[in-house]
């Protein structure tokens, strides 16, 4: 079992930056996927970004060129720095790992965008 220990979050105004951090509990030496998912209320779960453990990156439309997703293999550790943020960012932020067909989840993070 891997579990995901995430930090930051928060409020923030818009054009503000917020600041995501995720580590798993295990460090993973195979080949994994990580990434984040947002849920807004009322809405679906959907990808903001992902990386591979190789950096092969993938962003949803609508937050790329504002949002950069990094990692750290040395600490299996997904980073997400959102920039300009807009009101419909807000949401509840998850940080998940996939590897061996096998997808693992964080608790969540609240990110408020609002003046």
């Amino acid at each position: 079992q891997v579990q995901l220990v995430e930090s930051g979050g928060g409020l923030a105004q818009p054009g503000g930056s917020l600041g995501l951090s995720c580590a798993a509990s295990i460090n993973i030496p195979n080949t994994y996927v990580m990434g984040w998912h947002r849920q807004a209320p009322g809405k679906e779960r959907e990808l903001v970004a992902s990386i591979s453990r190789g950096g092969s990156t993938t962003y949803a439309g609508s937050v790329k060129g504002r949002f950069t997703i990094s990692r750290d293999v040395t600490k299996t550790a997904v980073f997400l720095q959102m920039n300009s943020l807009k009101p419909e960012d807000t949401a509840v932020y998850y940080c998940m790992i996939h590897f061996n067909f096998v997808t693992f989840w964080g608790q969540g993070t609240q990110v408020t965008v609002s003046s």
